[in-house]
């Protein structure tokens, strides 16, 4: 399995996303007005840090008995006249959906937006069978006519696109002959998805939550497009991480409460779905099948790993908007579908060191992550950790970093070297022209250093007091 959204190297993504202007400008904006409104929401709630810690006790409490209620959801969304599927991988979960794509003979989906659909390639494996997809979020719908672009960011997918662009985008792809206001244009986009809606034979989301005591799942959107996916066609697949559980509809209360404030700051999102197996006789709509495949992928290994924590992730995104490396470079500087200190946490524990080995340095480790996440998720603490792992256990650090820092432990360990290196310094001020500091140094003015050490002037007003 591979969560990679980029094959160029690590300093090649950084520079390219360090050069688009408009893409940092726009992330700038987003976590100004987003940050504001997160705190000015949370204020309203009271005690913040209370709210955290029951998100975060319902959230770890679910881990470590996730078998239980595993078993608890899989049981009762069964009796509600689901059908339940188990997937241990990317391939067998594509392998379910496109069984009942071809058991049901369609050719036509929507979809809704969904991380853990990205994370499988569920779209490219329903295609190579013929299969018609079609995103119905505004911002995902964008990305897919738009050559298949990557989301940078797991909330907001576009927020790296102008309106201008957007603008020619849609004339290009979809004829479109208006101006670039936002209303016009998503007017348009959706004109062009009721037709799809209509004649789409199956509807697929994803799952914010998953209800272990009834076997309900949870879909929250903004946009509304949510329900048609789930009420128009006349099957339905939810795809679900085995991790996104929780025990009651009294957990929900508080999981949503800080879902949406976290996620775009504001009290409740638009549409809250809750959804209890396929319709039943005295509904008037809803599918008439609803398939629901849990999704492992990985999430085992992490569960009984060091790095469990991670697995509380609600996947509001709000880490992102309060990371400063993330300012800089978006979610494309990551090259991973999980980008910001999420990713930087998660892609390694999930994916492997070998492929993922480079994303922990994406982090200043200012531990600003830590403070927001809703359910408290020691982010920096386990970003630290996987630092400490690829150097010390793996040795993965490359040749130049471990002869410099070698060195460096020299200098610190010798008193003698260490006295020679600092009156060395006292000569003068500077910064690395050429190297691996070079870029480091570039952003950064050396501070001056002292021409005099502190014990020579302690020991020289020592001596004048005693005299």
């Amino acid at each position: 399995m591979s969560f990679k959204t980029s094959r160029l190297p690590l300093k090649k993504r950084i520079r390219a996303n360090l050069n688009d202007s408009f893409m940092r400008n726009s992330i700038a904006n987003a976590q100004d007005l987003l940050n504001q409104k997160r705190q000015d929401r949370f204020a309203e709630l009271g005690d913040y840090e209370k709210w955290r810690d029951n998100a975060a006790d319902i959230r770890q409490h679910v881990l470590d008995y996730l078998d239980h209620y595993l078993d608890q959801f899989i049981d009762n969304a069964e009796k509600a006249g689901a059908k339940v599927y188990c997937a241990r991988n990317s391939a067998e979960a594509n392998a379910v959906a496109v069984d009942v794509f071809r058991e049901k003979q369609a050719t036509v989906a929507v979809k809704s937006k969904s991380m853990v659909t990205e994370e499988i390639g569920l779209n490219e494996a329903l295609s190579a069978v013929g299969v018609e997809i079609y995103e119905t979020d505004l911002g995902e719908y964008l990305l897919q006519i738009d050559d298949n672009d990557k989301p940078s960011h797991i909330v907001v997918p576009a927020l790296h696109k102008s309106r201008s662009r957007i603008r020619d985008l849609l004339a290009h792809k979809t004829n479109y002959q208006g101006d670039d206001a936002p209303e016009n244009m998503t007017r348009h986009v959706r004109q062009v998805l009721r037709r799809i809606f209509l004649k789409a034979q199956i509807g697929i989301t994803g799952c914010n939550f998953g209800i272990a005591e009834n076997g309900a799942v949870v879909l929250v959107t903004n946009e509304g497009n949510g329900r048609f996916v789930t009420t128009l066609p006349k099957t339905q697949i939810v795809f679900m991480g085995i991790e996104r559980i929780i025990p009651s509809l009294q957990d929900l209360d508080i999981m949503l409460s800080m879902l949406a404030r976290s996620a775009v700051g504001s009290r409740a999102t638009v549409y809250t779905s809750i959804l209890t197996g396929p319709r039943h006789e005295q509904e008037v709509d809803g599918p008439e099948e609803m398939h629901i495949i849990l999704v492992d992928n990985g999430r085992s290994q992490v569960l009984g790993s060091p790095f469990r924590s991670i697995l509380r992730c609600i996947r509001c995104g709000t880490c992102m908007l309060e990371c400063p490396a993330y300012r800089h470079i978006s979610g494309h500087g990551y090259g991973t579908l999980y980008p910001g200190p999420l990713g930087a946490a998660l892609m390694p524990a999930l994916g492997g060191y070998e492929e993922y080995k480079d994303i922990p340095k994406i982090c200043s480790l200012c531990g600003a992550c830590n403070d927001v996440c809703p359910v408290k998720i020691p982010l920096y603490e386990t970003i630290f950790e996987h630092r400490r792992v690829i150097a010390e256990d793996l040795g993965k650090t490359p040749l130049m970093e471990n002869i410099a820092f070698t060195q460096y432990a020299n200098v610190i360990g010798n008193s003698n070297l260490f006295n020679l290196v600092s009156k060395m310094a006292f000569l003068g001020n500077f910064a690395p022209k050429v190297g691996p500091l070079a870029a480091w140094s570039k952003e950064r003015q050396m501070p001056k250093i002292a021409k005099q050490w502190f014990r020579e002037w302690y020991a020289k007003r020592s001596k004048e007091r005693e005299g």
